[in-house]
């Protein structure tokens, strides 16, 4: 491509899983790659997601890397804001800084020649060796379609491009959505907002955890000076998290037990009326499980109204649902989700023969052990189909995973391959090891409809527990791939 900036590697995206595999890049000796990030910085959902009460779900000290511990956590749950100042540190101690072009949106890769051609909105130009994608899950907003919503004259906001400036004090606040993000942006406007309407088209089971507990700062003091006690914590956090998937993947006690706690929390909803409306017609961890320590507590306040009936319009001053019922509305806050099975989509990907991402994914997104397409050469994937999103650490996965592609590119720069893709027959396999592992799990027989499910009805889910995967992702197996060598 003339005038392309040559390098052996372009990372599309700069948030957690690029990130990693920055940095196993650096650690295996592999200098010359580039990380494109459409963003203003790094962080991926960490970056974009901004809105009031933003927490994560997962405990602080098992949602970071391995490789880079952080002892003083403010929280046992971190805001979103620590998590993304946790990610910017880690960039700049690991030297990502000179390879992150932040800015910069990929909108086409086409494999030409044995390698990739790549090019941004901005019209520059990349020629590399091998493709990643490292563009996650959460990071395209899901707007609904609702009649009348572009006509709405005050303020709409989707929680994953916020207003930082949106006065939401007294004012008459509608958020449509029930997941985790509705349930963490109700609670925290509450407080402010005049009344709080909370459409919710589905009722979501919610675990209790405490969400605002504090580390004491004593915890963090005796992590950071005694370093083997903070590796030993994120272990035994590693370990003790393989019970989700046990609970999620297999049928037992434990999945009964964490059925009846969801169940039991409930029970905290006085109101008998509030109660019904709050209760889900399928079973608990169907869905992307809700964690929240005070939602139950706020739905129950003066200012806060649960509305289960559907929305049917939208006015310029507000929103009248299916029952005929019209309420004045301030603003509106849509809490409405991602298009998970986006990937990294929109962007224009073409891989051998012309075939496109589209195309090759007519039916949905279909992958071999979540890193790799048939027909795609040199082209691989960070948390792709299948990642195991609510069952197994992300970090892991992202690291296992970046340790996996490093070897594929270290026996490149070997010499022994020029390209490199997975056989068909391999991709069949797994996923039909998939579609038969996925049966026993909640999210198959839970009776729900949730952004796991493609639209053919496939569960993009990972079924097995940690050590399958890391047995799967230990070694790549020259077996499963198809090798060009010249």
């Amino acid at each position: 491509m003339i005038g392309a900036t040559e390098v052996h590697a372009v990372i599309i995206g700069a948030g957690m899983s690029g990130i990693a595999m920055g940095v196993a890049l650096k650690k295996a000796g592999i200098d010359d790659f580039v990380i494109l990030e459409k963003g203003s910085d790094v962080g991926g959902v960490w970056h974009w997601n901004r809105y009031p009460g933003l927490t994560c779900d997962v405990p602080s000290h098992l949602y970071q890397y391995s490789f880079a511990p952080k002892p003083n956590w403010s929280r046992l749950f971190a805001p979103g804001t620590e998590i993304q100042a946790y990610h910017r540190q880690v960039a700049d101690d690991h030297g990502l800084g000179p390879h992150i072009v932040t800015g910069t949106e990929v909108v086409s890769a086409v494999f030409r020649a044995g390698g990739w051609d790549v090019a941004t909105a901005a019209g520059d130009r990349y020629r590399c060796d091998f493709l990643v994608a490292a563009t996650g899950v959460l990071h395209h907003p899901a707007v609904p379609e609702i009649e009348g919503l572009d006509s709405f004259a005050g303020p709409v906001v989707h929680t994953a491009r916020w207003d930082e400036g949106l006065d939401t004090d007294g004012k008459r606040i509608a958020v449509i959505g029930t997941g985790s993000t509705g349930v963490q942006v109700v609670g925290a406007l509450q407080p402010r907002a005049r009344t709080v309407a909370h459409f919710t088209r589905t009722p979501q089971w919610i675990l209790w955890g405490p969400m605002g507990l504090t580390q004491p700062k004593l915890v963090g003091e005796l992590l950071a000076r005694v370093p083997y006690a903070e590796r030993l914590l994120y272990r035994v956090l590693l370990q003790a998290s393989g019970i989700l998937a046990d609970i999620t993947t297999t049928p037992s006690w434990r999945r009964s037990l964490a059925q009846s706690l969801a169940r039991m929390h409930l029970l905290r909803v006085r109101d008998r009326a509030l109660r019904r409306k709050l209760t889900p017609d399928y079973e608990p961890l169907c869905k992307r499980q809700v964690v929240s320590g005070n939602y139950y507590s706020v739905v129950q306040k003066h200012n806060v109204e649960l509305v289960d009936s559907g929305i049917a319009r939208i006015t310029p001053t507000s929103v009248i649902t299916a029952d005929g019922v019209e309420r004045e509305i301030d603003i509106v806050v849509l809490a409405t989700g991602f298009a998970a099975h986006n990937y990294m989509r929109p962007m224009t990907l073409v891989g051998r023969d012309g075939l496109t991402i589209d195309d090759a994914w007519a039916k949905g997104p279909r992958g071999y052990r979540m890193t790799a397409i048939p027909r795609f050469p040199n082209f691989f994937t960070m948390l792709g189909p299948n990642s195991p999103i609510g069952s197994v650490s992300l970090q892991f996965t992202a690291e296992l995973t970046a340790a996996y592609i490093v070897q594929i590119m270290q026996c490149f720069r070997r010499g022994e391959f020029t390209e490199i893709e997975p056989t068909q027959a391999a991709t069949d396999e797994f996923n039909e090891q998939v579609r038969e592992a996925i049966e026993p799990t909640i999210w198959h027989t839970g009776g729900c409809n949730s952004w796991y499910q493609n639209e053919d009805g496939t569960i993009d889910l990972w079924p097995f527990d940690r050590k399958t995967m890391a047995t799967m992702l230990a070694t790549p197996d020259d077996r499963h791939f198809h090798f060009t060598r010249s």
